[in-house]
């Protein structure tokens, strides 16, 4: 048996200072937001300015990204806790609902900021008169930099880790929780490190295909190319790594180990899905959906 890869030693802050009596620290997850919501609007801008890249104008200036940039951040913020809040934990928010705000306790949705995001592009876009889906095409094509760089926050936070794994690659994660394991996997634990294959796939693979059809095939000349791409090829991923995500704990029953939310079936073997799989199947209709709408008005 191949010895678990140790957790890399980085701390969760990036550093802290105290003033007035009262500590503040940035955290890796905070600098994932800064960096993937700053470097997203700088992208949008910068596409902004490129009329070739969309056959024609531009839908919006070069100025306006840095006031959509203050809807997504509420729709991330937002709706990614609210989503956390019904999709994830709703029985425990419901009965400490005075717990629901405190964003400082962690706890987000991706599912959850993506329709924040929505509401933001489509209140901003009604609010200033711009083509709907050409300014989600523009948010959907830089999007996966700030997955990349949040999935990786994930990993450096040692949360959302990966089922127990005897493969080379299986990570040591150091909480108490991820070293509770079957004797079979050994001592220390190794776990799938899903949140870099989210990185990899949400991410780096992601970005690079809407990269390469943005660039070389035109796909922000036809409005909706992008935003289906990019719902297609998320739910996809996600749907594809959640069989390598642990459970979330909150869906175990002894009967049902691996968090499945939809079961067919009874007994531990039952297939399912768990919950971050139903959010995420939809989205692979939606986006052929909108591929399909796209190629027709192409």
């Amino acid at each position: 048996m191949l010895a678990a890869l140790p957790f890399p030693d980085i701390a969760p802050e990036i550093f802290s200072l105290s003033l007035f009596g009262m500590e503040f620290a940035l955290r890796w997850y905070a600098l994932a937001y800064i960096a993937g919501l700053g470097l997203g609007w700088w992208l949008v801008a910068r596409m902004m300015k490129r009329p070739a890249l969309w056959g024609g104008k531009p839908p919006m200036t070069p100025k306006q990204p840095e006031d959509l940039l203050t809807w997504m951040v509420l729709g991330v913020v937002l709706g990614g806790r609210l989503g956390f809040v019904l999709f994830y934990n709703w029985d425990y928010y419901s009965q400490n609902p005075g717990e629901i705000l405190a964003v400082w306790q962690g706890g987000m949705s991706f599912h959850g900021g993506l329709l924040g995001v929505m509401a933001g592009i489509v209140g901003y876009s009604a609010a200033n008169r711009l083509p709907v889906m050409r300014v989600a095409d523009a948010v959907a094509a830089v999007t996966p930099v700030g997955l990349f760089f949040g999935r990786v926050a994930n990993f450096i936070n040692a949360e959302l880790w990966g089922r127990p794994t005897n493969l080379p690659w299986g990570v040591a994660f150091p909480s108490p929780a991820a070293q509770i394991c079957p004797p079979e996997f050994g001592d220390p634990c190794g776990r799938h490190p899903s949140q870099l294959y989210e990185a990899g796939l949400e991410g780096l693979v992601l970005g690079l295909v809407i990269l390469w059809g943005v660039t070389r095939l035109g796909w922000l000349r036809t409005p909706g190319r992008v935003t289906g791409v990019f719902l297609l090829g998320y739910g996809l991923a996600r749907t594809i790594v959640e069989g390598f995500r642990q459970a979330d704990v909150q869906f175990v029953t002894p009967d049902n180990p691996f968090g499945h939310v939809l079961r067919f079936g009874g007994g531990i073997d039952a297939f399912g899905l768990t919950m971050g799989q139903l959010l995420s199947l939809p989205m692979v209709g939606i986006g052929l959906a909108v591929l399909l709408v796209a190629r027709k008005r192409a």
